[in-house]
């Protein structure tokens, strides 16, 4: 498929197409060659969205090589093993996971290397844009073997980890938001004992390849390596969760595009056949659910609420705001969230995005991860939840500063939220694919 645009953004076009190019490995496209050699969750989802403009079908095998690993419980594994790669090269890889390949007899394990966590369930939404590109025969098949996976992914998130047992998917690790190490889980993250010895076991990898200082710090990732190695221990168990789990929350961002995930298999199901209404019921669920527990009417925001605790994060963090992914959101929870992103604390400006955590907080960072810096795939979610309600002249704004961050600094991982400088890996999938459905679809709504 050819580049659809002519003049200035030719370049831009051009420049992020050929990323995923090179991101390729043949089968599937890896976020980046520089610290993430295997699969990612909701990376493959976000690629695929971009290579539906431009190679289609390396859309469709991104998500059948991701959901050819899921596990027999519905889960779909936050990162997928490539088996070419070796150990040395990420950490924690599979013998850390120990999940798949030689399992103990019995256990509901997946068909290939993986780890035992998920990400957040955008796979759907992909699914649908990626068939609303080229709608023909090829793709409603895709749809038709999809579809099944997809409402299997969506059961296990929707009664396995409901925990909390108020509708609400509750999160075992803090990288199965996606937003590693968010202030959203400072106070969760706090009860777990740290075991610095736990780090001289093994090899950070990723501090090999970026700076200390942008990446988790040893105490998180101490603590990390404890959640992982209690669930992995638990044979990765869902049943009694709450009698010994460490670490357990109810994510807004997470149950939001829980939420939109059910809507777009209520478009789905309308082309291979089944019944919608019952997703559109669950989404409704979902947003209901989110509004009754993790809405802080003070704040306007929606909050991480920590089911050991049963408190709500006070921090003001980017998952906060996802919920206006939610078409059926109140209009006045809509206002409350567009005057935070568009407050000192998030402001969109003329040409920075929304940064992952409130800029006025005493602890914001602009390098360190999800602590400050401005991260792609979140912005392209709010834009998308602008015009889904109708912000059109805000999305637009939006739109332009993404577009002007990646012009400036190039397609990198995340981005400095003031100098707009990128940080982290460069070459980076999901930027590039992005960047491809701003540049094809400016004035698309919904």
């Amino acid at each position: 498929m050819s580049d659809p645009l002519g003049g200035p953004d030719e370049t831009l076009w051009r420049e992020a197409a050929a990323i995923l190019d090179a991101n390729w490995t043949g089968t599937h496209t890896v976020p980046s060659r520089t610290l993430y050699p295997h699969q990612w969750s909701w990376d493959a989802a976000f690629i695929s969205i971009g290579l539906a403009h431009v190679a289609p079908d390396r859309a469709w095998r991104d998500l059948r090589s991701l959901f050819t690993a899921q596990w027999p419980d519905g889960r779909v594994p936050h990162i997928v093993f490539d088996p070419d790669v070796t150990e040395r090269d990420y950490f924690p890889g599979p013998t850390f996971w120990r999940a798949g390949g030689d399992a103990e007899a019995g256990a509901a394990r997946p068909p290939r290397l993986s780890s035992g966590i998920v990400q957040p369930p955008v796979h759907a939404l992909a699914a649908w844009l990626t068939y609303q590109r080229a709608p023909d025969e090829t793709a409603a098949a895709e749809l038709r073997w999809l579809y099944p996976r997809l409402v299997a992914q969506q059961e296990y998130l929707a009664t396995a980890r409901d925990v909390g047992g108020a509708g609400l998917s509750a999160l075992v690790h803090p990288w199965e938001s996606g937003l590693d190490n968010s202030p959203a889980w400072d106070e969760a993250l706090a009860a777990v004992p740290v075991d610095l010895a736990v780090l001289r076991r093994y090899s950070r990898r990723d501090t090999q390849v970026v700076a200390s200082a942008h990446r988790p710090t040893d105490e998180d990732y101490a603590r990390y390596l404890t959640i992982a190695s209690a669930y992995r221990d638990g044979g990765y168990r869902d049943a009694d969760l709450a009698d010994r789990h460490p670490f357990l929350v109810e994510c807004p961002g997470f149950n939001a595009l829980r939420g939109a995930a059910e809507l777009a298999l209520a478009r789905i199901a309308e082309v291979v056949g089944a019944n919608p209404a019952p997703h559109r019921a669950r989404a409704a669920a979902v947003t209901a659910a989110l509004l009754d527990r993790l809405l802080d009417p003070d704040s306007g925001m929606f909050h991480v609420r920590d089911l050991r605790t049963g408190r709500r994060n006070p921090a003001r963090c980017v998952n906060g705001l996802l919920p206006l992914v939610l078409p059926d959101l109140p209009v006045t929870r809509v206002e409350s969230l567009v005057a935070a992103l568009t407050s000192p604390r998030f402001g969109i400006g003329d040409r920075m995005p929304v940064p992952s955590y409130d800029r006025s907080a005493g602890d914001f960072d602009p390098f360190r991860y999800w602590r400050g810096p401005v991260w792609f795939n979140i912005n392209w979610l709010l834009w998308r939840g602008l015009r889904t309600h109708r912000h059109q002249a805000l999305a637009e704004r939006l739109r332009g500063a993404l577009l002007d961050l990646v012009r400036r600094s190039g397609c990198y991982e995340y981005f400095h939220p003031q100098t707009g400088a990128g940080i982290g890996s460069p070459a980076f999938s999901w930027t590039a694919a992005l960047t491809l459905d701003l540049l094809a679809t400016p004035d698309a709504v919904g």
